[in-house]
């Protein structure tokens, strides 16, 4: 039998350093609870039809004012009416929504999560130990608009397709790997949870921190996202931004342990800047 990818020994230790350090993190059971409900079935990529294995929303309860009350988090939350939801539709930023980028860049940086990673990053000749240069970087690798629709202008960057999600040619969903923007398309009922992907090895409890899921988004389908639950986004732009700058190829899958998951991570790069990125849990101990 072929021998799968090793486990990134290296970049585990320091990813579950990054867990121990995310006290933003909220915990299941009592911050949020999710309702896993049933097992989605197959659905090809592109198609539109897919049955429901859950009635009910996959977040029964999330606790918004402690949300709120976390910098990230509400900075966070502040960047996701930002975008234009369809590929080939150029993005128009404000100062507003240029201040809010910053003020997010701010509020991660000011973490233990982003020290530790901005420290490593240093120690691994991949960012300026000085700050500013640092934050220069962070906003170039997810904030800085390019072209992904050669029909159209800048409309896209790494921050809109993996936390706010996009669509293609209106026709299928792209990114949306996000927890706090699927809650909150859910409260607004763009979003409806189909039930969750997995077999014997990775399938999904309620107090799980990865979810592999199938969902609509504006009425069109998403046959297999996955997604981090709970996590805070300095978490998830520090995984993500150490797996970019360590590698350079087009497509990236690393294999890691954190905590008690074992997972791979999909990094895909648009340029210098990300094009792409997500959790896929491929099982749990």
């Amino acid at each position: 039998m072929a021998k799968g990818p090793a486990v990134d020994q290296e970049l585990s230790a320091v990813l579950n350093e990054l867990w121990k350090l995310d006290v933003n993190r909220l915990k299941p059971g009592r911050d949020y609870t999710i309702n896993l409900q049933g097992k989605a079935d197959f659905v090809a990529q592109g198609s539109n039809n897919a049955r429901d294995k859950a009635n009910a929303p996959l977040f029964s309860y999330v606790n918004e004012e402690k949300l709120k009350s976390i910098a990230t988090f509400a900075c966070f939350i502040s960047l996701l009416d930002n975008y234009e939801m369809s590929t080939g539709v150029a993005e128009k930023v404000t100062n507003e929504e240029l201040e809010e980028n910053d003020l997010f860049l701010d509020a991660i940086l000011k973490t233990e999560v982003m020290k530790r990673t901005h420290r490593y990053l240093v120690s691994k000749g991949q960012a300026s130990s000085d700050i500013a240069q640092f934050k220069k970087q962070l906003f170039d690798i997810w904030f800085k608009l390019y072209n992904r629709d050669r029909s159209g202008g800048e409309d896209s960057c790494g921050f809109e397709h993996v936390f706010v999600g996009e669509t293609k040619y209106g026709k299928e969903i792209m990114g949306l790997h996000n927890w706090v923007q699927f809650y909150l398309q859910e409260k607004l009922n763009c979003v409806d949870y189909k039930g969750y992907k997995g077999g014997d090895k990775d399938k999904p409890t309620a107090d799980d921190h990865v979810v592999n899921l199938q969902f609509s988004w504006k009425g069109l389908v998403k046959p297999l996202g996955s997604s981090f639950i709970g996590v805070s986004p300095e978490f998830e732009v520090a995984l993500f931004t150490i797996i970019f700058l360590m590698n350079n190829e087009r497509v990236t899958k690393t294999m890691v342990k954190v905590d008690k998951y074992l997972l791979e991570i999909v990094v895909c790069r648009h340029g210098r800047a990300i094009g792409t990125s997500y959790p896929k849990m491929l099982q749990k101990q």
